[in-house]
């Protein structure tokens, strides 16, 4: 009975194979194993081939156990960044940051400050301030804004002049130059670190009842 040769066997398997058509070291032995129960004897396999085939099979397995080293490896040190990452997330607690952000908390009472950065000069700068069901609260509109950074003092009044209720609100703003064009703002948050809280993608600063990222963060400072 002629048997396809493992070299071909291999050779011959499909270029993206799925992970049932994956030949594994069990299956290069399986395989080796049936070629050899259903040789010739009148013309057995050539001790070349043989050898070769089982240099193949031994090849395969030092691959599996490597890529089983490496992916303990992987693991190991993604453990270990995760335990340094917490680690110094402790230890900003209590003291202050300015993150990418734009969210601004309202206690009910006291204003609240909104900063941003331009590239360049606006010459006009659109501040939207909106609740948590999406809907625009306050619309302020500045002329003739300098390039850098800006600190926009909002009362907590709405449009109509009614002071909003205590929470967090989302701002949105835009910028033009004198000729229309749209200008890139970056809005920033600051704010007093008083908890820490682990989630699935990293440490969670808590700046009040505001939360970020801790890779969102750019500036530490002490209160």
């Amino acid at each position: 009975m002629e048997v396809t040769n493992v070299n071909n066997a291999f050779n011959n398997a499909p270029s993206s194979p799925t992970s049932e058509q994956v030949l594994g070291k069990d299956d290069f032995l399986k395989l080796l194993v049936k070629q050899l129960s259903y040789q010739d004897p009148l013309n057995p396999l050539d001790a070349t081939d043989f050898s070769a085939q089982l240099a193949q099979f031994s090849s395969v397995e030092q691959l599996s156990n490597i890529d089983e080293t490496l992916k303990a490896s992987l693991d190991a040190n993604y453990l270990l960044a995760t335990s340094i990452n917490n680690t110094m997330a402790a230890t900003v607690i209590g003291k202050e940051v300015r993150a990418v952000g734009d969210q601004v908390y309202f206690d009910g009472q006291q204003s609240t400050g909104i900063v941003y950065d331009l590239p360049q000069n606006a010459d006009k700068v659109t501040l939207e301030i909106v609740d948590n069901t999406g809907q625009v609260r306050r619309t302020i509109q500045l002329q003739d804004v300098p390039s850098g950074e800006s600190t926009f003092t909002w009362d907590g009044q709405d449009d109509a002049g009614n002071t909003l209720a205590e929470g967090t609100y989302q701002v949105r703003i835009t910028a033009e130059d004198s000729q229309g064009e749209p200008i890139s703002v970056t809005s920033y948050i600051n704010g007093l670190v008083t908890g820490l809280r682990y989630a699935d993608n990293g440490p969670v600063l808590m700046l009040g009842k505001i939360e970020i990222g801790l890779s969102d963060v750019y500036e530490i400072h002490q209160p």
